[in-house]
């Protein structure tokens, strides 16, 4: 009888059979198919990714080039995004990031500015880039614009005087809210830590009360903080001087004492009906109509002149606005009574001949609100594009033109008022316009006098941070 060994080993020399000879070779052909299905399926993906990368590249394109071709695409001198394209790895989360949704888009696969002036600095971008590639920059190449210095906790260069909001180049209400409440937190801490002692002097004192100052405001009543807030005119600062039923733009905040509001657009009134819901149920106490006239600073206390009286406080934080005073064209015939820097109430005028001058979205706004009640309106702009109004606006705008409801003149210039007319230079040709009022919005002077005179720092701005 033959051991286990040696059957085994029979057994292992036995000739192969014909079905197992047969499942041996096919096994290289299975090899073979699977590779080239594998491979087919990384091409068709790859073919897939290829097709829809391209076809979003195709449209950013084309709306760059339609940006370019409307004055669109130019870099804003207020806050925006400045993509790095070396570190771009074009996830596009940018893109769907920005609510302003045709601000961004993808070019040969990088992040890429498509309609720049319709950007509202919310910084949504910058957040959601997952590798640092965008920065947010005020400015651009060729147009400076002038910010006071300031810290990541708003304070300046002169210790205790804070600046929030407008002033800062932060023009979104959320962003001026949470630039209040951020400095006046920041003071909160800086103050525990001096471990304060009650006196007669303030812990902070705010200087406006639009979005910024509320938000301040509002921040430093949370804090238990010793406050006082002035506003030169009413409660909601610049928002007052906006045209009835303005389409104001804004994002989810969280306003101190109230919790989360969640709106991307509102109306002047809605917003002002908030605010001062907001005031009323927190029993914050504003003085409006008193305007601060000097600031000066006196042994590490800050002496806060107003046109109703002195203060004292260890901290000032300024909410004013980068509005100033309006500026003027410098024509003949400005200083007549029928010329105004604001409009407030577009129903007072009916059946008149108006002229707006301004290429920005105030100038838009108040030309349609004319128009609409029943006005012959004629909006001049010296540019040959309106490259800085919000998409909305441009919208209504281009529909009011469409049905003729009011005239616009491009690459025009305001020559000189008169009592029943106005002389435009039209492109280079004088012509006189019938005229009843007239309507400027040319901006206004900041208050960098003011800033410099206690000792801010003001820097000129060119694209950078």
């Amino acid at each position: 009888m033959k051991s286990a060994r040696e059957r085994f080993k029979i057994a292992g020399n036995a000739p192969m059979t014909a079905a197992k000879a047969a499942g041996l070779r096919k096994i290289p052909e299975v090899t073979k198919l699977v590779s080239l299905l594998s491979t087919l399926i990384v091409a068709l993906a790859i073919l897939i990714y290829v097709y829809f990368y391209g076809k979003k590249s195709r449209k950013s394109k084309a709306k760059l080039k339609k940006a370019v071709e409307f004055g669109l695409a130019e870099e804003p001198t207020t806050l925006h995004p400045k993509i790095d394209p070396a570190v771009c790895i074009g996830s596009s989360a940018c893109v769907k990031a920005c609510p302003q949704h045709d601000v961004l888009g993808l070019i040969s696969g990088r992040g890429s500015l498509i309609n720049a002036s319709h950007c509202v600095g919310h910084g949504a971008c910058a957040a959601a880039c997952p590798v640092g590639a965008i920065t947010l920059v005020f400015g651009n190449e060729k147009r400076g614009v002038d910010i006071p210095y300031v810290t990541t906790d708003f304070e300046t260069n002169v210790k205790g005087v804070f600046i929030a909001g407008e002033l800062g180049g932060m023009g979104l209400v959320r962003n001026a809210i949470t630039q209040g409440r951020q400095a006046v937190e920041y003071i909160s801490c800086f103050l525990k830590e001096k471990q304060r002692k009650p006196d007669g002097t303030y812990d902070v004192l705010i200087v406006g009360a639009g979005p910024a100052g509320i938000g301040a405001s509002l921040a430093a009543m949370k804090a238990g903080l010793k406050f006082v807030t002035i506003e030169q005119g009413g409660v909601g600062g610049t928002i007052l001087n906006y045209p009835r039923h303005k389409i104001v733009m804004t994002q989810p905040m969280d306003v101190p004492l109230h919790g989360k509001i969640k709106f991307k657009e509102t109306t002047k009134e809605a917003l002002l009906e908030l605010f001062l819901g907001i005031i009323d149920g927190s029993g914050l106490k504003i003085n409006t109509n008193e305007k601060m006239t000097a600031l000066e600073e006196n042994g590490g206390t800050f002496k806060v002149t107003t046109s109703k009286g002195e203060y004292l406080s260890k901290t000032v934080v300024l909410a004013i606005g980068r509005r100033g005073t309006p500026r003027k064209l410098g024509v003949p015939g400005e200083e007549l009574s029928k010329v105004s820097y604001s409009l407030l109430d577009p129903e007072q005028h009916k059946a008149c001949n108006i002229v707006v001058v301004g290429g920005g979205d105030s100038a838009v706004e108040a030309a349609m609100a004319l128009s609409s009640c029943g006005n012959k309106v004629t909006l001049s702009y010296r540019g040959d594009a309106l490259s800085r109004i919000k998409p909305g606006n441009r919208e209504r705008l281009d529909k009011a033109l469409a049905a003729r409801q009011l005239t616009l003149h491009l690459k025009s210039n305001l020559k000189e008022i008169k009592a029943k007319e106005v002389q435009i230079d039209l492109d280079g040709k004088l012509s006189a316009i019938p005229n009843d009022f007239v309507y400027i919005f040319a901006g206004g002077e900041l208050p960098n006098d003011f800033l410099r005179g206690i000792g801010v720092r003001v820097e000129k701005k060119f694209g950078t941070r």
